[in-house]
C-alpha cells in the first residue's frame, strides 16, 4: 500500500500526535502538551526476559523486543532516544559489548523509531516494511511543518527530532537466522497503519505485534498513516491464526492494570474492540450525527469497559475511513 504526500499532509492533523501512547507513559505524556513542565518524567527501564533469550524491554514509547544469543542480537523498535540510550546501554551490558546485528521497526510511529538516532552505528542494519521509511518521512514533514505554523511571529520554530530511517526494508515476509533463532516479519496488510510488521521468533514461539495490539487501551486509527480499522479487524484474525495457539505475544502498549505480553485471546479481545468501534461509527454515522460531535464522543463501547471512553484517536481515523475522506 503507498500513501501519496499529498494525501498524508492534508488529512487530518491528528497523525503529528503519533506514537505518543504507551503503557509507561500513558498518564505521563501530558508533559509533552504542557509548556510548564520542561522536561519529560524519568524513565524506569525494565528488561523482562521471556524464553529462550527473548524479552521485551520498557521504558518510554512503545514496547521494545529483543533477542541475545550466541549468534547475534535483534531488537524491535527504539522508542524515544532517552530510553534507546538506556536499552542499547542494557543490550551492551547483557551481551558483553556485541553490535546490534539488527534493529527491525515495526511502524513509523515516533515511539517506535525515535531512537533509531541512537542505534545509528550501533546496529549493523534497521529493517522495515517497504512503507515505513516514506511514512516517518511525511510524518517528520507534517511535524515540521506544524511547528513553524506554531511559533510566533518572528521566532524560530522548535528544532525537530533528527531522523534516521530502516536501511532494509521488505514487502510482504523478512526471514533471519540468528544462532539456533529464526526470525520472521511479516506484513499483513494495512492495520494500525499502512506498514505494520509482527516479528515471529519461532523457536521461543514469541510473536512482536507492537501497535497491531494496544492491550484494553484505546487504539490509535492512523487514517493518514495507512491505517484501516476494517482492515484491522481481518489482519488480528491473520495473526491469530498464523502463529501457534500457544505463543506469547508482546504489545506496543497496554492499560495500567494490565500487562504488554498476552495470549492469543488478548489478540481476539483487540480484534472485537475494533468490531465494535467500527460498528459504533457507523451507527453514528447513519443516525446523522457530524463529524466534530463523533469525534469528540467519550461513550464506552458496550462490553469494553476496560478500555474506557472513547477517544478522537480512535475515533477521527475510524470517521474518516467510513466517510470516504
Amino acid at each position: 500500500m503507498s500513501v501519496s504526500r499529498r494525501d498524508f499532509l492534508t488529512r487530518t492533523a491528528v497523525a503529528v500526535a503519533a506514537g505518543t501512547l504507551g503503557r509507561s507513559v500513558w498518564a505521563r505524556e501530558a508533559w509533552r502538551r504542557n509548556a510548564q513542565t520542561p522536561t519529560p518524567p524519568q524513565i524506569n527501564p525494565v528488561f523482562t526476559p521471556i524464553r529462550r533469550n527473548v524479552g521485551f524491554f520498557t521504558g518510554r514509547g512503545g514496547t521494545i523486543g529483543y533477542l541475545i544469543n550466541t549468534g547475534g542480537i535483534v531488537v524491535i523498535d527504539s522508542q524515544y532516544p532517552d530510553a534507546a540510550k538506556l536499552c542499547v546501554d542494557g543490550l551492551k551490558a547483557r551481551s558483553g559489548g556485541r553490535p546490534i546485528d539488527v534493529l527491525i521497526n515495526s511502524h513509523h510511529h515516533a515511539d517506535h523509531t525515535g531512537g533509531n538516532v541512537v542505534f545509528k552505528g550501533v546496529a549493523k542494519t534497521i529493517v522495515a516494511q517497504a512503507n515505513v521509511p516514506g511514512l516517518q518521512k511525511m510524518a517528520a514533514q507534517t511535524a515540521a511543518q506544524t511547528a513553524a505554523q506554531a511559533a510566533a511571529p518572528g521566532t524560530t520554530p522548535a528544532p525537530q527530532p533528527e531522523q534516521v530511517y530502516a536501511d532494509a526494508t521488505f514487502d510482504s515476509v523478512w526471514n533471519k537466522s540468528v544462532g539456533d533463532e529464526v526470525v520472521h516479519a511479516t506484513f499483513f496488510g494495512p492495520a494500525h497503519t499502512g506498514g505494520d510488521a509482527a516479528v515471529h521468533f519461532e523457536k521461543a514461539n514469541i510473536v512482536h505485534v507492537a501497535d497491531l495490539v494496544f492491550n484494553r487501551l484505546q487504539a490509535y486509527v492512523d487514517h493518514p498513516g495507512g491505517a484501516s480499522a476494517i482492515s484491522w479487524i481481518a489482519k488480528l484474525e491473520k495473526v491469530a491464526s498464523t502463529y501457534p495457539a500457544d505463543a506469547t505475544y508482546i504489545f506496543g502498549h497496554a492499560a495500567a492494570k494490565f500487562q504488554v505480553t498476552g495470549t492469543k485471546a488478548d489478540v481476539l479481545v483487540m480484534r472485537d474492540y475494533l468490531t465494535a468501534l467500527v460498528d459504533y461509527v457507523r451507527g453514528e454515522i447513519r443516525a446523522g450525527r457530524s463529524r466534530d460531535a463523533i469525534i469528540a464522543s467519550t461513550a464506552v463501547l458496550k462490553g469494553f469497559d476496560d478500555h474506557g471512553p472513547l477517544s478522537a484517536r480512535a475515533l477521527t481515523g475510524t470517521y474518516d475511513e467510513l466517510a470516504g475522506k
